[in-house]
């Protein structure tokens, strides 16, 4: 084989190689992106960026302490996706958890984080500011946990206020909290799920959630052990016929009715003659 053909033929496989691999998701992480890439990004129209508070709280003997951050980062990911020209900040793991002396709340259970609401509210403020310094138009808060929504919403209203006339909007959506849950809830009980059994905090709705998007942090064999359903382990359901299966059903609830609340939001803040 002479030179020029052995280098045709590296030629011909590489570009077979390129032409079978898969595209390259965009990455909506923020904390992946350099500030270029931000900057070019709002350029070509990315101005919406989710926050997603989640919380750092005892989940029962059977799932991670990280478990709302973990589907607040995930879960926005994925809502983003969907949504398009939107990015995902970090997620915000400290969030007020109850008194933390003596002890109160999930607080009574080892690894639970608590800070003061004002800290709370204090830091995604300032964050939720500084993207709007940046040229981000519609910052969306979305929350995993039920203890600090009615905060998410104070904070989007002081924001607008303080916001009026620049063109940006603070955006606190609660359909990504209410179908998490009462939705969810809704689509177990359809399934012939006991009330029992779906459970408030831990249990059968609230695990079968994390299983969808990450197994690794629920302890399988912890799911039917002595006491997993019991208030004193930090279990208010029945977790043991958790599954992924049943989690995705409210996987999908969540981004399909969040990401339809954002559109519905983008598209009131801006002036009719300028909506798609």
């Amino acid at each position: 084989m002479t030179k020029r053909a052995a280098c045709a033929g590296l030629l011909l496989a590489g570009l077979v190689s390129l032409a079978g691999a898969p595209a390259r998701a965009a990455n909506v992480q923020l904390d992946d992106l350099t500030w270029t890439e931000v900057r070019d990004g709002l350029r070509a129209g990315t101005t919406t960026v989710i926050i997603p508070v989640g919380g750092t709280e005892q989940n029962g003997p059977h799932m991670a302490l990280g478990k709302h951050n973990v589907r607040a980062a995930a879960l926005s990911a994925r809502i983003a996706a969907k949504l398009g020209h939107t990015l995902v900040a970090p997620v915000m793991p400290y969030v007020p958890e109850g008194r933390i002396s003596p002890p109160a709340g999930h607080m009574r259970f080892p690894g639970t984080i608590s800070v003061p609401e004002a800290a709370f509210a204090s830091v995604l403020a300032g964050a939720a500011r500084s993207l709007k310094q940046h040229g981000f138009l519609d910052i969306v808060l979305v929350g995993d946990s039920g203890n600090y929504q009615e905060q998410l919403k104070d904070i989007a209203a002081r924001l607008n206020r303080e916001w009026a006339g620049t063109g940006a909007r603070a955006h606190y959506v609660a359909a990504y909290y209410e179908a998490g849950t009462a939705g969810f809830a809704q689509a177990l009980r359809a399934r012939g799920i006991t009330e029992t059994q779906i459970g408030t905090h831990a249990g059968l709705a609230d695990t079968s959630l994390l299983m969808a998007i990450d197994e690794s942090r629920v302890r399988a064999d912890r799911l039917a052990a002595p006491g997993a359903a019991n208030p004193a382990s930090g279990v208010t359901g029945e977790p043991s016929q958790s599954s992924a299966a049943l989690g995705r059903i409210g996987v999908d609830m969540i981004i399909d009715r969040t990401a339809a609340a954002i559109r519905l939001a983008i598209a009131g803040r801006k002036p009719a003659a300028s909506r798609e």
